[in-house]
């Protein structure tokens, strides 16, 4: 949820930015509402001043008056109230200076190329082909079990991924490897790890509308009649953590990992990228969410995307590092970098990590605050991305590690973790 004073400091502004996002608010309307709701709420404090002298010195007709006129303006009290609340989530966050104007995905920019992609001597296979022929992967037995777009990944691979899992939290926990990290990447922040949690898989409509991921509905797993969605990233039930509280300012910034399935209908996207694993309705995910203050929070981005990159660099795989436009970004956004990693089997680059800094723009919703040694209370800022979406970065392993004979060759920074040097 944005500022009010914010837009209505910098409404034009406000306004332009909104076209650069390609998003139609009616922001004039909503500055109207809020007038509005102001200026009933100074009417009802009005009158019940003066409801309460009347009382006080027992002029019960005068009161009984008043009384019957503050039911009238608190009925469109409430309904202004409601109106200008549905109208607010609309807004979108405000964006970084060094944001990219753009229109739509054609427009991201690519930041930095690290590694090159490798030359086969060999007809290399998707990883499908190699998944289904190794007997780890079977999409037929999945199809008759649940229906299309879920799998099972059975043997040798479920330890690779748990082994991707276990280098992934011995990194985000571990405080030497985090201060490595850091001041390789010259960052101001401070080395504290990060704190692995279990969280619901599910949320209820409240929270994440307040998270701003309600919508669309139509990619979310629902139970409408019990109001519970079922989570897209286990940052939908990360950033609720604080929901509600005060965090003293000296106990920021707060960083948080958690491993779990993820859950998307994939709407709109039928007929599209149907092969194998790289979009289905169900998969593992590795998650990242920071809770700091907002003079910390651009540095913490850029620690994420450091501890992204080194992660990548750990499984050697070329990728790229990409800042996302204006017309690609959601809502929440503030900045969003994403990390694009290379796949042979399709010749391309494609998206295995994303990192939001969404400001206060969902701590407001939520409600999550800090406290200064000076007593004073401001909204924090939160930041979310992933560490690794596994499914995705399984199929680039997969490809990129390929063998003539069919074979996978395990990344050398995994074989002590799976116990082996290849797959099959």
């Amino acid at each position: 949820m944005i500022d009010l004073q914010k837009v209505r400091d910098q409404i034009q502004a406000y306004k332009t930015m909104c076209a650069q996002r390609n998003m139609e608010v009616d922001i004039d309307r909503v500055i109207s509402l809020d007038d509005q709701r102001k200026a009933l709420q100074g009417q009802i404090d009005q009158l019940k001043y003066q409801q309460k002298q009347h009382a006080n010195e027992q002029q019960y007709d005068q009161a009984k008056a008043l009384k019957e006129e503050i039911k009238v303006l608190e009925e469109q009290f409430t309904a202004v109230k409601q109106e200008l609340e549905i109208l607010h989530y609309t807004l979108p966050n405000f964006i970084h200076p060094e944001v990219t104007i753009g229109k739509n995905e054609d427009e991201n920019v690519i930041l930095k190329e690290v590694g090159t992609p490798r030359t086969f001597d060999f007809e290399i296979k998707d990883h499908e082909e190699l998944g289904i022929a190794l007997g780890i992967l079977d999409k037929e037995k999945a199809a008759q079990v649940a229906g299309a777009r879920f799998v099972y990944l059975k043997g040798d691979i479920v330890l690779m991924q748990n082994a991707i899992a276990k280098l992934t939290f011995d990194t985000l926990t571990n405080e030497k490897i985090l201060a490595k990290i850091i001041k390789e990447a010259n960052l101001n922040v401070s080395e504290r790890p990060f704190v692995p949690v279990i969280p619901p898989l599910m949320i209820n409509f409240e929270t994440a509308e307040k998270m701003g991921r309600l919508h669309p509905m139509d990619d979310r797993f629902i139970f409408p009649e019990d109001k519970y969605m079922m989570i897209g990233s286990a940052e939908h039930s990360l950033g609720p953590l604080h929901m509600d509280e005060i965090i003293p300012e000296e106990s920021l910034p707060l960083r948080y990992v958690a491993n779990t399935p993820a859950f998307r209908r994939e709407a709109g996207t039928y007929g599209k990228d149907t092969r194998g694993i790289l979009r289905v309705h169900q998969f593992d995910k590795i998650e990242m969410e920071i809770f700091s203050t907002p003079e910390q929070s651009e540095e913490e981005q850029k620690l994420i995307v450091a501890i992204q990159e080194y992660l990548l660099q750990q499984l050697e795989l070329p990728y790229q590092v990409i800042g996302i436009c204006t017309g690609d970004m959601g809502k929440p956004d503030y900045r969003q970098i994403d990390i694009n990693t290379y796949m042979p089997g399709q010749g391309n680059y494609r998206e295995t990590h994303t990192s939001d800094l969404m400001t206060d723009y969902q701590a407001r919703r939520l409600n999550i605050r800090t406290q200064k040694p000076d007593g004073t209370k401001e909204f924090v800022h939160m930041n979310d991305a992933t560490a690794f979406a596994l499914g995705r970065i399984l199929i680039a392993v997969m490809e990129n590690y390929q063998n003539a004979d069919g074979t996978i060759t395990i990344p050398k920074v995994l074989q002590s973790y799976v116990g082996k040097e290849r797959i099959g």
